[in-house]
């Protein structure tokens, strides 16, 4: 997963994660990925967290679901073990990240780590930025299965639950671990990154947590992990392809077949939703206008180095100026996902129904407009030292 974003367009939060990221095209609209706040938000208090720096949080809500919804998820636990888990792959069948590294059992074990990290001197600062945000991203997963587990009516209620909603959570937190497995020793390889400085984000974001506005709602949380991850879809597949160009084939394949994962789970979440527009079309798209009013905030937007305060927005600000994630990708997205669910052609919706179909199929056409409008007024590129890159200063 994976889960990038911040405040007009989009707000903070595996997966890659995403929502808007923030880029020099849409500073001026704070489109970033770090905090969006409503009215109702309120500052933390001055103290300085041992654990994480002070943030800016909204109003939580929580079980905003009516009761009665439950059981439309109860019912369809057969109908997910039939539709859905068929989207997971056997462990025997899986592909494991030591296939595609340096093999520490072989005699040519140090000649294959030195052919890495000859590949990788090839490739630009800027591109490690965004590969080494993408790789913590994946490796908060813990954060995220905590996540799918506060959704009334699919969550697993013992840990070692036998329904289907149950065991495809588990089952997708086993296929996506292996993400954030490969990237990270990849890196540590390579020897162009800084691992403890990594190291320490990864446990400052797991510490953090998320708050995706999904209300313990599975409505709302299907929406949301429909939309991350065709998101990190996107972005790996855009650092494969840029991983090519730089002449590292290796990774590609790497980045490439961590994102056909990605598509793959994209699939099962998308049918989900799907069946909900299908059996409660009014109460489906009502979530959707609300997900989308709320922003699709990205996994990591809480991240944090131990110095920068806008490093989520810094890592954002790259991977839109070097292409793999950009404000145009956020409007994509929504338009297919619109498209995937046939949101224009619903009928026999309420009042308000109406009018949230009405919202969320102009949307995408709106964002690109403000997208247009920030890039007319797009203020100059500065640099800012990353830790990640041994404080290195990055064009953001």
């Amino acid at each position: 997963m994976a889960l990038r974003l911040n405040h007009m367009i989009f707000h903070s939060h595996k997966v890659s994660s995403f929502a808007l990221p923030q880029s020099p095209s849409l500073r001026s609209y704070k489109v970033s990925m770090a905090a969006t706040l409503h009215s109702t938000s309120r500052e933390l208090e001055n103290v300085k967290n041992p654990f994480s720096p002070p943030r800016e949080l909204h109003v939580q809500v929580t079980h905003s679901m009516p009761p009665q919804k439950i059981e439309i998820f109860k019912s369809l636990d057969v109908w997910a073990e039939k539709n859905i888990l068929v989207h997971l792959k056997p462990v025997e069948k899986s592909w494991q990240p030591s296939d595609f590294l340096p093999d520490p059992a072989s005699e040519g074990f140090e000649e294959q780590v030195k052919e890495l990290r000859e590949r990788s001197k090839e490739i630009p600062d800027d591109y490690f930025v965004v590969l080494v945000g993408d790789m913590i991203t994946e490796e908060a997963l813990p954060t995220y299965q905590t996540m799918l587990n506060t959704l009334d009516g699919v969550r697993d209620e013992t840990g070692a639950s036998l329904t289907s909603w149950a065991i495809w959570t588990r089952a997708w937190t086993a296929e996506e671990n292996r993400h954030g497995d490969l990237l990270n020793k990849y890196l540590y390889l390579s020897g162009r990154v800084n691992m403890k400085q990594i190291e320490k984000t990864i446990q400052y974001l797991i510490g953090s947590g998320m708050d995706p506005r999904t209300e313990n709602s599975p409505y709302l949380g299907f929406i949301y992990t429909s939309f991350q991850e065709r998101a990190t879809f996107i972005s790996h597949g855009n650092t494969a392809r840029l991983a090519k160009e730089h002449g590292d084939i290796k990774l590609a394949q790497i980045c490439g077949t961590i994102a056909a994962d990605e598509k793959r789970h994209e699939t099962a979440y998308t049918k989900i939703v799907e069946k909900l527009f299908e059996i409660d079309p009014d109460g489906t798209v009502l979530a959707l206008a609300d997900m989308m009013r709320k922003k699709i905030s990205m996994p990591a937007h809480l991240m944090y180095d131990g110095h920068d305060d806008n490093l989520f927005e810094h890592f954002s600000a790259v991977a839109q100026r070097i292409g793999v994630y950009t404000a145009k990708d956020y409007a994509d997205i929504l338009e297919f996902l619109v498209g995937r669910w046939n949101v224009e052609k619903l009928t026999g919706l309420s009042g308000e129904g109406c009018k949230a179909q009405d919202y969320v199929c102009g949307l995408a056409p709106r964002i690109r407009k403000l997208e247009e409008r920030a890039q007319g007024r797009a203020k100059q590129a500065s640099k800012v030292p990353l830790s990640w890159v041994f404080g290195k200063e990055i064009m953001v």
